[in-house]
This record gives C-alpha cells, sequence and structure tokens, in this order.
C-alpha cells in the first residue's frame, strides 16, 4: 500500500489556524494532525516522533508546518525543527505564523512589481514606513523590504521605545537593520508621511490610520499598501480591490487587501505544494515566500503581455488582396 502524505501542524497557540488545514488539504496532503500548545522547547522531541516511524521513503510524504502569532519563535521553532533531524530522516518545513511570512511576502511583491511599473525601479533605496510595525506582519514585511533594499521604518501607535525595541530585537534576528517611528500622535504621522516613498498599513482590521487630510502630508509617497479588508480602509481612499490605482490627493498608487490577499493565497498553496511534491526535503520561510509571490506576480505580467499580443493580432486588418 502506498504511504499517505501526513503533515504535521504545530503551534504554541491554542489551536491551529483552520485557514491554514484548509491550505493544506488543498495542497494534497492526505491526513493532517494539529498539535497546540507546542513550545520550542518540545520541537525537538515531535519532530524526531515525526521521521522516526516512517523510514526513510515514507519522509519524502512527511511535512512539518510551524504556525502561531510570534513570527520571531515560529523562525525559531524551525530552525530548531531542523537541528533534530538526522540523515536520512529529513523532512519538508515551512513556517507561516498566521499567514505573516505568506501575507508579508505578497505584499512586498505587490509594491515592488508598482514600484517597477511606475517608476522603473524596485525597494532598493527606498523608504519604508509600516504601520502597525511591531505586529508579526509589520516586522516580517520590514525584514524583507530591508533585505531588498530599503530604509526602513516601524512605526508604532504606541510610542517610540516600542517601535525602536521591536526594530532592533527584528533587525537582529535577522540580520537586517530597521528603524523606530513613533505613530502615536497626528503630528509624528505626519512627519513620518512627509518622508515616506512606500506606505504600508499592517495594523487591526477596521482602523483607519490614515486619514485623508494627512495623506496631503506624503508629497513624495508612491506606493499605498493596505492589508486591511474591514471598513474602514487602513489607508483613506485604498479599496480592498485596488492594484495600483492612483490614490486621490497624491501622486502615489494605491494596493488593496484582496489584491494582496490573492497573491497571499497564491504564495502559500505554492509553498504547501512545493512541499508535498518535493523528491528532496526543503525548508520554507518568509525568504521562500517572496521568492514564489514573485514568480507569481512575474506569470501575471507575462499572462497580460500575452493577452494583449493577441488582441493586437486579432485587430489588426488583413491584408487586401492584390
Amino acid at each position: 500500500m502506498e504511504r499517505p502524505y501526513i503533515l504535521h501542524m504545530f503551534t504554541p497557540g491554542r489551536q491551529m489556524s483552520p485557514f491554514d488545514i484548509n491550505m493544506a488539504a488543498d495542497a494534497g496532503y492526505q491526513i493532517i494532525v494539529p498539535y497546540s500548545d507546542v513550545g520550542i522547547d518540545a520541537i525537538g522531541g515531535l519532530t524526531q516522533d515525526t521521521i522516526f516511524s516512517r523510514g526513510p521513503k515514507g519522509v519524502a510524504r512527511t511535512g512539518i508546518f510551524i504556525g502561531g502569532r510570534d513570527a520571531l519563535l515560529a523562525a525559531d521553532m524551525l530552525e530548531r525543527s531542523k537541528a533534530s533531524m538526522v540523515k536520512p530522516f529529513i523532512v519538508s518545513l515551512m513556517a507561516d505564523p498566521s499567514g505573516a511570512y505568506t501575507t508579508a511576502a505578497a505584499l512586498l511583491a505587490c509594491v515592488e512589481a508598482a514600484l517597477q511599473h511606475h517608476h522603473r525601479h524596485g525597494l532598493a533605496g527606498q523608504r519604508v514606513v509600516i504601520l502597525g510595525g511591531t505586529g508579526p506582519v509589520g516586522r516580517i514585511a520590514g525584514v524583507i523590504a530591508a533585505g531588498a533594499g530599503a530604509e526602513v521604518f516601524l512605526s508604532s501607535r504606541n510610542g517610540i521605545d516600542l517601535a525602536e525595541a521591536a526594530a532592533l530585537e527584528t533587525g537582529k534576528r535577522f540580520g537586517v537593520t530597521l528603524h523606530g517611528l513613533s505613530g502615536g500622535d497626528p503630528a509624528a504621522l505626519r512627519a513620518s508621511l512627509a518622508r515616506a516613498d512606500v506606505l504600508l498599513a499592517c495594523t487591526a482590521a477596521g482602523v483607519q490610520v490614515v486619514s485623508a487630510e494627512a495623506l496631503r502630508f506624503a508629497t513624495r509617497l508612491k506606493v499605498a499598501a493596505d492589508v486591511n479588508a474591514v471598513p474602514p480602509a487602513g489607508i483613506a481612499g485604498v479599496g480592498v480591490m485596488d492594484d495600483g490605482v492612483a490614490l486621490a490627493g497624491t501622486a502615489a498608487v494605491g494596493i488593496g487587501a484582496l489584491a494582496v490577499g490573492n497573491v497571499k493565497y497564491q504564495t502559500q498553496h505554492r509553498m504547501l505544494l512545493r512541499m508535498q511534491q518535493a523528491e528532496k526535503a526543503v525548508m520554507l520561510s518568509f525568504a521562500e515566500a517572496f521568492a514564489v509571490a514573485r514568480e507569481f506576480l512575474a506569470e501575471k505580467l507575462a499572462e497580460k503581455a500575452a493577452e494583449k499580443l493577441a488582441e493586437k493580432l486579432v485587430e489588426k486588418p488583413a491584408d487586401k488582396p492584390s
């Protein structure tokens, strides 16, 4: 009998995300087992229980997924799990706490694509301000942007001290430089907007953090992206379906939550498929998620170009007979 595809899903939280369980099933895993309240000290033993029971052939059909809500802890658990394996008992690993890794990857891939389309450059050298930058999506978005060459500022409504602490902790963990900004009062927000090339809203759903009036100060803004799909918009004027739509009152374009969400969904699906189908074990984190999101957007761009070319060929009048 052929061995089934098994995915063991570990989370330090009280329950595994139903979203992630659904995604795993849609990627082809036949047996999906969630484990809750898994701390980092338990991950080594659980990993070894996972690998040694299936044999060298069975491990190719076995995966480990790490969830939770802490972006840094998930990275530590991923590395601890990898370090607990012994050749040839190596299984594929993936981390995506609260969807933060794939959401942040999709967000930055969409922003990068908009910059390239409208300004013919990417993230390198851009000043990126992340509102809600101390949360899991904000932190990882900051790490990805900094890795792509941007100057990144994590902003917190709870003041500069919290923002700087999060920037220092996150930057040190992932080997990048991040800065803190206060977003706790209107004056601080206006000052942040005035110098931003890229504005990312990674704040709580249903809370508007940037009003239309505040946007008037964003005179050098190129792209504004919002991951909040619950009204009101986190950034005034950015619609949930916007994908490079002109943002009223600015020279920037907006990217909405559902545009980002579509890329996030495709990114997570492709990563789970890659785990499930891999002949050799893979370890997937936010860096791999960013690469997959870029790949997906490049494919969409190529498809649009092919469609336009086909339309032109159809519209071209036939040569008249001589």
